[in-house]
């Protein structure tokens, strides 16, 4: 049978929905095919189900919608009125087990207590629990509620399910006020009241209970007449009423609040715009009552003012509008991808997930899925975070990966740009990213491990390089480097105002460990500093590149796709060890195959003697390596051709890493498999200088910027890790 998972509550408003989310990523990063069962719903199996559709998005299920539901709550309270609980049980057990047939695992939404018409509900999720064979995770909120009920009400819930004879896997005390987090763990953990599970306590987020713009229309009903997708999504953490004149209201803007007042009031919304353009504040959007619409020529201004920026309109007045609009809460769905993000965020931070795993029973699958191989990435940063300086700070999508890297807690970050700049679109783009200024303390001092302690929080700053106080020092340090060419002091001074070059001076002197770069900068200048400051590490002759290639069953690791055009034998060489040391320290086994267009002895020619001479380099700079050549692609990485082309090879058949003889090669073999095999291509990864510097293709989405990220972090720790899954 699946071992799965019962996420469960004990009444409404428990916002189990952040724990159901974080339960997902724990199990999607031990097997490869995980399932959703949810036994009670409110609407129909076609009908959309939220939190089903946004896991199916974000972790990429097959499972169709109309396989997670049992029954609808309707139906569940006729059948047992009927028929008797033992039926109902019997039932949505039943459905259960179908699901479970085809899964290695299965996260079980238990039910909401929404105008259910189920007596004893709980005990319904208890028994449920039990018969499925899983491991119940109560969820108890602790919105607007002291410390000590909270407490209380954990420690309620455990002997409630413990009592009915389920296997309580931990506790979640979730949405409790932020200063009463410390007191419940204290209480919990206090002779009397000490639990024999793990106990975790999950504050209230401003990020995850602001209610975006969108879900603000969509709840009135209003019409929209300007604003663009990114204004939707902007999160409104505030409502400001206008009725005052100009000189009174402006001051009682915030950022990210939505501004109501009458569409006839020209003065105020031209007001709200004008400040959000200066980026004092940055608002969410307007909201204009009475329907009462701006004329063309404000309309227009309004465009030109702030772009994107919502304007919503509704016929009725401001109190009714006012009352509509209390209670309502953000929303995770698969339409609200950023607060999965801040979800998980939380989660990760309260809920300690190696011992949370720990306690699972699922098996790890012997397969690396690309699913797994990100979640790695993430696992591995978050272990020994470090400092990665990203120089395209004021570039939206680097902004929305920040916000990611930041909460996920993958690594500190400094942002090179104009601070008001960077300020101003973060708020546009509504995101919950704290931003340390250029007057915090300095980069040294949060870039050091002894000032920054275990639990420091993970921070984001913004340095300016134009008016940084190291850009003379940096000034005098470039031309140190690059006095042979002529380079003055001057000189120098405007190179370091460049970002990838204040960038790169970070990582030299230490004040930070990586850096990425060229979402909107080519190659050449993000790699060219590195090349001039950074330069190759000792036994490096050159830089080089890999892809990981993550395949539907593993994940192969491709060398050079990027950088060199023909390498000589003694460069191919260096690539190899290059790669198979970088597969080691994202949890590859190398086994390297030396590709050719022939295999073994079979063939003849400068290409191939090039990759013959090449081999027996590695193999005498690295004979631990486990290393074939010359190899043709399909014996390297097919058992069966590998039998008949070169029997007896430990590398043939199940090489992991492969390295192509020149440029032309490598980069056409990894598009094809890219896009015919529907590969995820992760890089390219630089391999070969002394500090890690990642270049982004100028077409990366926030994802890939995510995980190059993650990548140059790791690579900042040094060492190998252990196998994804278990294995290579």
């Amino acid at each position: 049978m699946a071992r799965s998972v019962y996420v469960a509550g004990i009444g409404r408003g428990d916002g189990r929905q952040v724990v159901e989310l974080g339960m997902m990523e724990l199990l999607s990063r031990q097997v490869d095919r995980v399932g959703i069962f949810r036994p009670l719903g409110h609407a129909g199996a076609d009908a959309p189900d939220p939190v089903f559709d946004l896991l199916r998005a974000r972790y990429r299920l097959s499972q169709p919608r109309a396989g997670v539901l049992g029954m609808t709550y309707e139906r569940a309270s006729v059948l047992q009125a009927e028929e008797g609980t033992d039926a109902l049980v019997a039932r949505l057990v039943g459905r259960f087990h179908e699901v479970a047939a085809d899964y290695e695992a299965v996260l079980v939404l238990g039910s909401d207590y929404a105008d259910t018409s189920i007596p004893a509900e709980l005990a319904l999720n208890a028994r449920l629990a039990n018969e499925c064979g899983a491991a119940v995770l109560p969820v108890v909120g602790g919105a607007g509620q002291p410390a000590d009920s909270v407490a209380a009400e954990v420690r309620n819930a455990h002997d409630a399910y413990a009592s009915l004879g389920c296997d309580v896997l931990a506790m979640v005390a979730n949405r409790v006020a932020p200063a009463a987090a410390a007191q419940v763990r204290q209480a919990v953990a206090e002779p009397g009241g000490h639990l024999p599970v793990p106990v975790y306590v999950v504050p209230e987020d401003a990020g995850l209970a602001a209610p975006t713009v969108a879900q603000i229309r969509d709840a009135l009903g209003a019409g929209l007449l300007a604003g663009d997708a990114g204004g939707l999504a902007r999160d409104v953490r505030d409502f400001v009423f206008g009725g005052a004149m100009l000189p009174a209201f402006l001051p009682a803007l915030s950022e990210g609040c939505l501004v109501i007042t009458p569409g006839d009031r020209a003065d105020l919304v031209v007001g709200a715009l004008a400040a959000h353009s200066a980026g004092s504040p940055a608002i969410a959007g307007l909201l204009l009552t009475l329907d009462e619409r701006p004329g063309p020529d404000i309309m227009a201004l309004a465009e030109r003012l702030a772009p994107g920026t919502p304007l919503l309109t509704v016929a009725e007045g401001s109190f009714p509008t006012a009352a509509a609009l209390v209670g309502l809460r953000g929303e995770l769905n698969a339409a609200t991808p950023r607060k999965a993000d801040i979800a998980l965020g939380l989660f990760e931070s309260h809920v300690d997930s190696a011992q949370l795993t720990g306690r699972l029973t699922v098996a790890a699958t012997g397969r690396v899925t690309p699913m797994m191989f990100e979640h790695m990435l993430i696992e591995r940063a978050q272990s020994d975070r470090r400092h990665v300086v990203l120089p395209e700070g004021t570039e939206e999508r680097v902004l929305l990966a920040a916000e990611v890297l930041v909460r996920r807690g993958v690594c500190d970050l400094t942002l090179l740009g104009e601070e008001q700049t960077i300020r101003k679109r973060a708020a546009e783009l509504g995101l919950s990213l704290p931003l340390l200024g250029a007057d915090a303390p300095a980069v040294q001092a949060a870039n050091a491990p002894a000032a920054q302690g275990p639990a420091a929080p993970p921070s984001a700053r913004i340095t300016d390089p134009r008016v940084s106080p190291l850009r003379e020092s940096f000034a005098e340090l470039y031309a140190q480097y690059r006095a042979h060419r002529g380079v003055s002091v001057d000189m120098a001074y405007d190179v370091v105002g460049n970002v990838n070059y204040f960038g790169t001076l970070m990582v030299q002197q230490g004040l930070a460990d990586a850096m990425v770069s060229g979402a909107a900068h080519s190659t050449a200048a993000t790699v060219r500093p590195a090349f001039e400051v950074i330069r190759t590490a000792p036994g490096a002759s050159i830089v080089s590149s890999v892809f990981f290639m993550c395949l539907a069953d593993r994940v192969l690791v491709y060398g050079d796709c990027a950088v060199n055009p023909d390498p000589d034998a003694e460069q191919l060489a260096d690539i190899a060890i290059q790669s198979a040391t970088t597969a080691a320290q994202f949890g590859v086994e190398p086994r390297v195959a030396m590709l050719s267009y022939s295999t073994g002895t079979s063939g003849s020619g400068s290409g191939v003697d090039k990759v013959r001479r090449a081999t027996e380099l590695v193999r005498d700079r690295r004979p631990d390596l486990e290393v074939a050549g010359p190899i043709q692609y399909d014996a390297a990485v097919d058992a069966t051709v590998a039998a008949a082309k070169m029997p007896g090879s430990r590398v043939a058949g199940q090489a992991t890493v492969l390295v192509f003889p020149d440029l032309n090669t490598g980069n056409n073999t990894y598009k094809a498999v890219q896009r015919t095999a529907g590969a995820i291509a992760v890089g390219p990864v630089l391999q070969g200088l002394n500090k890690p510097v990642n270049d982004l293709s100028r077409g990366a989405l926030v994802q890939d910027i995510i995980n190059t990220v993650a990548i140059t972090a790791v690579q900042a720790q040094g060492g190998a890790a252990p196998a994804p899954g278990g294995r290579s």
